[in-house]
C-alpha cells in the first residue's frame, strides 16, 4: 500500500527567508507564515522595513516571526542568521536564499570591487549558508530553496548586466525596486511587452511557489530549475 500523501500545511515549521525586508523576500516571508510556519524576517539596511513585515505575520495571526539583522554575503553573516533563527525558534526546517545583488555595469566599467560584491551575494553567501544550514537542520531533513529574479535569463543579454548574469540563474522579471533600477519607463514597458499577458510579474506570484517548494507535499521535487516568469522564457 502507498504511504498517505504528507501534509500541506506548514505549522511549526520554521523558515529563515535572506533579504526579506521587502520585494520578492517580503511576498516570501509573508506566504510561508500565512501557511503556518515560524519566519526569520532577514534585512541589512532597512530595520523599520523587516519590522512591518513583522508586524503584518503577527497581525494576521497565522504563524510567528522575528526580524534579524545579518549580511548574507559573508559566510559569518550567514552562520549568525542560521543560529538566530535556531536560538528563537529552537530549530531550522526552510531556508530560501532570496538576497541577491544587481547592479549594471558594461564590461569596461566593472571593477574588482563590483565583481566581489556580487559574487559575494550571489555566490559566495548563499553556498555557504546552505552548507551550514545542512548542518543544522533536523534529522528529519529540511529544505533549501534558491530564488533569483532578472531580465538575464533571455539568451542574449545587455551589456551592462554582464557581472550580475554570470552570478545569477533562473530569471524572471519581478516589479521590485531592485527591477526597476536604473531602467526608463520605456524600458519597463518593452520588457512587459514581451510577456504574453503583457505585464511585468508580482512578488505575491512569486511567493506561492516558494511556499510550494518548502511544502511537505512537494518533496519528491528535488534538484529541480523552477521558472516562475509569466511565458517570459520558455
Amino acid at each position: 500500500m502507498a504511504s498517505p500523501l504528507p501534509t500541506t500545511s506548514l505549522t511549526e515549521k520554521v523558515a529563515v527567508v535572506t533579504g526579506s525586508s521587502r520585494g520578492i523576500g517580503a511576498a516570501i516571508a509573508l506566504r510561508l507564515a500565512e501557511e503556518g510556519a515560524k519566519v526569520v524576517v532577514n534585512y541589512f539596511g532597512s530595520a523599520q522595513a523587516a519590522d512591518q513585515v513583522v508586524q503584518q505575520i503577527k497581525s494576521s495571526g497565522k504563524g510567528d516571526a522575528v526580524a534579524v539583522k545579518a549580511d548574507t554575503s559573508t559566510i559569518e553573516g550567514g552562520q549568525s542568521l542560521i543560529d538566530e533563527a535556531i536560538k528563537t525558534f529552537g530549530k531550522l526546517d526552510i531556508v530560501v536564499l532570496n538576497a541577491g545583488a544587481m547592479h549594471s555595469q558594461v564590461l569596461a566599467d566593472i571593477d574588482e570591487n563590483s565583481y566581489n560584491m556580487h559574487m559575494n551575494f550571489n555566490v559566495k553567501g548563499p553556498l555557504f549558508m546552505a552548507q551550514a544550514a545542512a548542518k543544522r537542520f533536523p534529522p528529519s531533513g529540511g529544505l533549501i530553496i534558491f530564488l533569483s529574479n532578472s531580465v538575464t535569463g533571455l539568451s542574449a543579454i545587455g551589456p551592462d548586466y554582464l557581472i550580475y548574469a554570470m552570478s545569477k540563474v533562473s530569471p524572471g522579471p519581478v516589479d521590485t525596486a531592485l527591477f526597476r533600477e536604473g531602467k526608463p519607463q520605456q524600458l519597463l514597458d518593452i520588457i512587459a511587452g514581451m510577456h504574453p499577458p503583457k505585464r511585468i510579474g508580482q512578488p505575491e506570484e512569486v511567493a506561492p511557489i516558494v511556499a510550494f517548494l518548502a511544502n511537505p507535499a512537494a518533496q519528491w521535487i528535488n534538484g529541480q530549475n523552477i521558472k516562475v516568469n509569466g511565458g517570459f522564457v520558455v
